[in-house]
């Protein structure tokens, strides 16, 4: 996507080990407390984060997308592009200590702003299946698209990361010039992802619900990549939840090359809807001003991360969200109560 004239932030890296991690991951024992996510990585750049996200002992880390900038139909060169980022040695302290999970958005996924007309996303899946270091007899390599669940914790204390794939079934977008526009006839995740997803809400016995998206959920106004350019199926997502009702629901969004917290009131949800957004790891848009009526707070315009802490303790439950930056720097802060 375009966006906002950017600039980038410089930074250090220091040496670390390495070990595999695993997709599809289900463990009903222990109970995690502390989410990590983050988008946006440009493997050229310094990536001055990592060190801080490791000194936040997460249970798990999220990739939200852009997580290379590969934009290219040539496997070598993601796989290449993958290598790099995979190589960076405090990330790779991150994969030693830290179970890993994400999904693609347009960069990774191989081409700027695209949906289901890129000619190489069974490819390309393949290729950020491997980064992820999911398991050759996953089923998740066999199936199309690169949505995702992954349960955490004992009954009671279950958190559920669902990862949305907003690009192998998604519509072309709408311009008007180089602006998108809303196309009400447009879809975003096509019909065997959005059952799976019902499936994964109905009568669902985790006490979290974190909805990961690699492009914002809640924000209408700004004109660019965003779930309101296909108004239809944001409203789909809408009233999904509120027929589903689900414990403890937030989302999570990268993409913007800024982070923001955006919030709404859906209509049957007994809690108030949150969309955090976490972007980017290595570059971020200049400062700006840009409407968004659901936005709480302000825009960070500095290189971040996103942290989410369930309160296990409290009645009721909550969460703490935290928009971190580089030397243990916390930008934001927001409490969620379900």
């Amino acid at each position: 996507m375009k966006k906002p004239a950017t600039f980038f932030i410089l930074g250090c890296m220091v040496l670390a080990g390495c070990r595999s991690t695993k997709q599809e991951t289900s463990n009903t024992q222990k109970p995690i407390t502390t989410i990590a996510f983050g988008s946006c990585s440009r493997q050229s750049l310094p990536q001055p984060l990592w060190d801080d996200i490791v000194a936040q002992k997460p249970d798990v880390w999220v990739w939200l997308g852009d997580n290379i900038y590969g934009d290219s139909e040539n496997m070598d060169t993601l796989r290449a592009k993958y290598s790099v980022q995979k190589a960076n040695p405090v990330y790779q302290q991150l994969r030693q200590s830290t179970p890993i999970i994400g999904v693609w958005d347009d960069h990774d996924y191989g081409v700027n702003d695209g949906g289901k007309e890129y000619s190489k996303r069974k490819e390309s899946q393949q290729v950020m299946l491997d980064f992820l270091d999911v398991p050759a007899d996953s089923p998740l390599r066999t199936q199309e698209g690169a949505y995702s669940m992954h349960a955490y914790g004992p009954k009671g204390q279950r958190v559920k990361v669902i990862l949305l794939d907003a690009r192998y079934f998604r519509d072309p977008l709408k311009k008007d010039g180089k602006a998108n526009v809303p196309d009400p006839s447009g879809d975003m995740l096509g019909e065997t992802q959005w059952k799976w997803l019902e499936n994964e809400l109905t009568n669902s016995d985790a006490d979290i619900h974190i909805i990961g998206s690699g492009v914002q959920v809640l924000p209408e106004e700004h004109v660019y990549e965003k779930w309101a350019n296909f108004p239809t199926a944001r409203k789909r997502l809408l009233d999904l939840l509120s027929k589903t009702k689900p414990k403890g629901a937030m989302l999570i969004s990268g993409d913007r090359h800024m982070a923001e917290v955006s919030k709404v009131n859906v209509p049957g949800l007994p809690y108030d809807l949150f969309d955090i957004t976490s972007s980017g790891l290595t570059h971020v848009s200049a400062p700006h001003e840009e409407a968004n009526r659901h936005r709480i707070g302000e825009i960070v315009s500095k290189l971040n991360y996103g942290v989410i802490t369930v309160n296990w303790n409290d009645k009721p439950l909550t969460a703490t969200v935290k928009i971190n930056g580089d030397n243990q720097a916390t930008y934001l802060t927001q409490k969620i109560t379900f």
